[in-house]
């Protein structure tokens, strides 16, 4: 099937009203960095945290009677299983998730607390896509894929509408690509509405499977990554074909500099994007020449990011400003030392987090010991000061740990 203009607007007439008409904002700091005009789409604001409760409802209000009382399924390892389970519950629909068997608690637990029933079956999301449709044909479900729908694509390409209503002049736009179904929609959108407008996938590095596909090459897919959203290993059909005719690119981002974009949301923008959310500033960040002097909209896709992943992001962004610093200190095993230690610290304006004292594990002579201690300071210049004052006073010092570049 071919989507369409027309199929994109039918779409937004259908769940109008039913899903928050998200802002497209401009981000004036990052527009001055950048030396663009940088606007971002914020679909982390949707109810169920992504974009993906659009093409969930407009899939599910295109359903029969009979459909709705047999009830749905779908496979996810997250925002989709969210977004099926928010308008299910709403609609009256029962609703089936099968997840693979790795997926974290936390998801699993939240997508429950939609009303789903959650069956954790298969170690990839492939596996969990046959065993979905299994139960599917087994007991009459209505399957609602992830991306590869011709209603689904058209319930995303309604972000690609309002994009246009709120920006119609734009010279790129930058989406998280996993399966293709986000920038498949939006691709149909606003080519149809403003041809010059350049529509950029990104995917992390780790998994460039869309790219892989359009290029003829094996896929490349594994790893760990923080932007799991669009760590897919098969994407669409469908979705290929719209991307190989609409889009102008594939980018591709590396994991830190999705993770600093993460940290950055946050920081400069006051905004919890997940990776796959942060991988188009990312993109933006690693090549600020191609965007200088344009007006380019990201994509926020989602904002369902655990809070323990926050706290480490933010963390690890503070170690590599120096404002968190870990030193190993080499003190004589004497009474008083560490006192001393811990108020040259506190002179040079240091503040001890936490300290380790250890005698027994560390290849220092007998009558010395080691002290592990994590410290916050202002700034790396200002962790280079404390270690310089206290070599001068006698205490062997060194970084032990330091993202700081």
């Amino acid at each position: 099937m071919s989507i369409t203009l027309t199929h994109v607007r039918a779409a937004a007439a259908a769940i109008a009203g039913q899903l928050v008409r998200t802002p497209l904002v401009r981000c004036p700091a990052l527009s001055q960095a950048m030396d663009a005009d940088i606007l971002m789409k914020l679909e982390n604001l949707q109810a169920s945290g992504s974009f993906k409760a659009r093409g969930a409802l407009n899939k599910m209000l295109s359903l029969s009677g009979a459909e709705r009382e047999a009830g749905v399924i779908a496979m996810s390892a997250g925002n989709h299983a969210q977004g099926v389970a928010w308008h299910a519950r709403r609609l009256g629909i029962a609703a089936t998730i099968v997840m693979p068997r790795g997926t974290p608690f936390t998801k699993i637990e939240r997508t429950e607390g939609l009303g789903a029933r959650v069956v954790l079956e298969g170690e990839t999301l492939t596996e969990a896509g046959q065993r979905a449709q299994e139960l599917a044909t087994e007991h009459g479900y209505a399957f609602i894929h992830p991306y590869d729908d011709p209603l689904v694509i058209a319930g995303q390409g309604t972000v690609g509408l309002e994009i246009q209503e709120d920006a119609p002049a734009l010279d790129a736009i930058l989406v998280p690509v996993g399966g293709g179904g986000l920038i498949s929609g939006i691709a149909v959108a606003v080519k149809a509405l403003s041809p010059a407008t350049e529509i950029l996938g990104v995917q992390c590095e780790l998994y460039p499977s869309m790219k892989d596909a359009l290029e003829g090459n094996p896929p490349r897919c594994g790893g760990q990554t923080i932007a799991e959203g669009i760590a897919v290993k098969d994407p669409g059909t469908l979705t290929r074909t719209i991307v190989r005719r609409h889009v102008a690119e594939i980018l591709l981002a590396a994991e830190p500099a999705i993770e600093r974009a993460a940290q950055m949301m946050i920081e400069s923008h006051k905004l919890v994007a997940e990776g796959a959310a942060a991988a188009p500033l990312a993109a933006l960040l690693a090549d600020p020449a191609r965007f200088k002097g344009r007006r380019v909209a990201l994509v926020v896709s989602g904002g369902n990011m655990d809070g323990r992943l926050i706290a480490s992001i933010l963390l690890r962004g503070l170690a590599r400003a120096g404002r968190i610093a870990r030193l190993r200190i080499e003190i004589p095993d004497a009474p008083g030392m560490l006192a001393r230690v811990a108020k040259l610290i506190g002179e040079g304006d240091g503040n001890i987090i936490e300290i380790t004292h250890q005698r027994l594990f560390h290849d220092v002579p007998v009558k010395y010991t080691e002290l592990d201690a994590v410290i916050e300071t202002t700034s790396v210049t200002h962790v280079r000061e404390i270690v310089e004052m206290l070599r001068r006073t006698g205490f062997p010092t060194r970084l032990l740990s330091n993202t700081a570049e």
